[in-house]
């Protein structure tokens, strides 16, 4: 084995190895694969990996949990990472915890698919503190400073009798027996790291002696709460005649025989600060109440009594006053879909292992109680402001931090104006929408099966319509994220000429429908006017010169007491030369003589009172009701 120790740093090399053998040439050896170290000093693990060829290393970090830790807060500040070109990777932690005890692993990813690997299993990582141990007889008492692991290396141990440098050994016993003097006290350290992580102080005889304990050697508390500082002391058989509490903030001048300032009477703790508990017990607190920052210091006890004066000068207790902060992993690359990571940081480890509450936009979160909370996959309903607060310290919030998401364009669509039919000739603009941040900078416009965008721009317009026109259309919108295109938009084309034809045809229809609407009128007109007509002729008798064209009258039967009037109807013809034949005229007019005369039918009406009409008359009558257009055969004229 060998050791190393620089400082107050204490690294580590132990020459066992573990090699974590993958397949085809991936794998991860840890030297050492064991370490056991002190608390409060640094450590280094190291590492050596392969992978196949072909591969290019692309990212490379040690984790404990799930997450890198170089962003685990509880390691902030801590951590380091140095690599080297034979594949050789170093974990640098300082400032070692007890909590820091755990698995180390190293893990590494390549830029082909499936190209990661993780060396498990890892290092085992043990922090000790120290402990005087007394074993022996009543008179000579053996001293050995203890760890809860075998340190590495044999390191020089320090010796301390009442508070007092008193002798260096490479063995962890001190070499002299202890005499039995009842008011001594006895603690040790490992050499380069003496302070604060000296061992607490042990009494060799029995527990009254001269010592001063902390119960605490450090606190981590949070701005604008209360701590209590205690620590148990003796002082043998000595009465103790006065004690306080001061701050190594101020000089040791009372080692040069003045008292340190009480503070109590130290203006900046004024109106903050108690004490409480029984000093004249052997125990004592110190209460400080409405933290800040600047109370950050080691404290110190120290008492007083009448034979040794102004006691030792004992290691305090070292307080860290922290706020909480919200802390994003990669603030700056918070995209939709990938897992984020939000931290409740504080500067120091707070004790207790406490519970921790998360607020979004001032609303308490359910069941997060760590100090991570994890978005897997952050959305974009997770935009909004962040903070955390220590269970019981609700009144002492971090200050929020507002998280934004940022994602690709999403619920793309495609309106279209005006809306309703869109005719040839005419134009229409398409006005492409999307949800996205950043917003979108860039829209394409597509038409469907056409393989070169048709346009660009939020809105894109086509005028002067032609059938070609016709077909689906879709927007494309893109950011500095993404891109996603909307659904496809069907455009139909009516043809103009249609539309006019359609427009004409219903005018057509409607005069079409005044005609026949007219036509029946003026048909019915003109036969109510023929009819009457030839009633009138009838009552002028022969007198008439006028030429009447087929004057016919109809049959009428008109029942009357059960008898039916029977109506002839009268024809009178007239002589005219060159006369043509009459429209719709059903009489066959005969051949003109030499000599012509005019004939004259006398209109004959026969009433039958008590016989029925005639069978045939009163078949046609049945037949038709309205006009009866008689067939008459014009007699030749003859001499009288």
């Amino acid at each position: 084995m060998a050791l190393r120790t620089a400082g107050s740093v204490l690294v580590v090399f132990v020459w066992s190895v573990a090699v974590v053998l993958g397949q085809d040439g991936w794998s991860v050896t840890y030297t050492p694969q064991n370490i056991c170290t002190l608390k409060g000093s640094t450590v280094e693990l190291f590492c050596f990996y392969t992978y196949p060829r072909g591969h290019t290393v692309t990212t490379t970090f040690w984790f404990t949990k799930i997450i890198n830790l170089r962003d685990d807060p509880d390691y902030k500040g801590r951590v380091t990472y140095r690599s080297d070109r034979r594949n050789g990777h170093t974990l640098r932690i300082t400032e070692l915890r007890e909590s820091d005890s755990t698995e180390y692993k190293f893990r590494f990813r390549t830029d082909q698919t499936g190209g990661k690997y993780t060396g498990d299993p890892g290092v085992t990582l043990s922090v000790t503190g120290l402990q005087v141990k007394v074993t022996g007889g009543h008179q000579d008492k053996t001293l050995t400073c203890i760890t809860t692991c075998i340190l590495t290396d044999n390191p020089t141990y320090i010796w301390y009798k009442n508070g007092q440098h008193l002798d260096e050994s490479t063995s962890p016993q001190y070499k002299d027996p202890v005499s039995s003097n009842y008011e001594d006290s006895y603690s040790c350290a490992v050499k380069g790291h003496e302070d604060p992580r000296i061992s607490s102080s042990v009494c060799v005889q029995d527990q009254d002696c001269v010592s001063v304990t902390y119960t605490n050697r450090r606190i981590c508390a949070l701005k604008g709460s209360s701590v209590d500082i205690s620590c148990t002391y003796g002082s043998g058989y000595d009465t103790i005649t006065s004690s306080l509490w001061f701050s190594p903030n101020q000089s040791d001048s009372w080692r040069d025989e003045l008292i340190p300032e009480d503070l109590t009477t130290d203006p900046r703790y004024a109106g903050r600060e108690e004490y409480a508990g029984e000093k004249e017990r052997g125990q004592s607190t110190l209460r400080i109440t409405d933290l800040r920052e600047e109370d950050s210091a080691e404290y110190k006890f120290i008492f007083n009594s009448e034979t040794s004066g102004w006691g030792y000068s004992f290691p305090g207790t070292t307080l860290t006053v922290t706020g909480l902060q919200v802390r994003f992993k990669d603030p700056t690359n918070i995209i939709e879909g990938k897992c984020l990571c939000l931290f409740c940081e504080s500067i120091c480890f707070l004790q207790d292992n406490p519970s921790y509450i998360w607020y979004k936009n001032g609303q308490r979160l359910i069941r997060h109680e760590t100090k991570y909370l994890i978005l897997d996959p952050v959305s974009s309903k997770d935009a909004g402001r962040y903070s955390c607060a220590v269970e019981n310290h609700e009144d002492l919030p971090s200050p929020e931090e507002t998280l934004t998401v940022t994602y690709g364009p999403k619920n793309t669509s495609v309106s279209v104006s005006p809306s309703g039919e869109i005719v040839e000739d005419s134009s229409v603009t398409l006005t492409c929408s999307s949800d996205a941040n950043p917003p979108v900078d860039k829209y394409t416009w597509y038409k469907k099966n056409v393989t070169s965008p048709k346009a660009s721009g939020q809105s894109y317009s086509i005028t002067n319509i032609i059938s070609e026109d016709r077909g689906e259309y879709y927007c494309e919108a893109g950011n500095t994220i993404a891109s996603n295109n909307s659904t496809a938009l069907m455009i139909i084309i009516a043809a103009k000429q249609t539309s006019v034809l359609t427009a004409a045809v219903g005018i057509i229809v409607v005069v079409l429908v005044v005609i026949l609407c007219l036509s029946g009128l003026w048909f019915r007109n003109k036969r109510n006017k023929s009819t009457s007509d030839t009633r009138d002729t009838a009552d002028d008798g022969q007198g008439d010169s006028s030429p009447v064209y087929d004057n016919i009258s109809s049959m009428a039967m008109t029942p009357t007491d059960n008898h039916y009037d029977v109506h002839y109807p009268r024809v009178h013809f007239s002589r005219f030369k060159n006369q043509e034949v009459p429209l719709y005229s059903t009489v066959q007019l005969p051949q003109p003589q030499k000599q012509e005369e005019d004939v004259q039918y006398a209109a004959v009406k026969f009433n039958h009172p008590s016989a029925a009409p005639p069978p045939a008359a009163a078949q046609a009558a049945e037949e038709d009701s309205s006009v009866v257009y008689s067939t008459v055969n014009k007699p030749r004229n003859k001499k009288t």
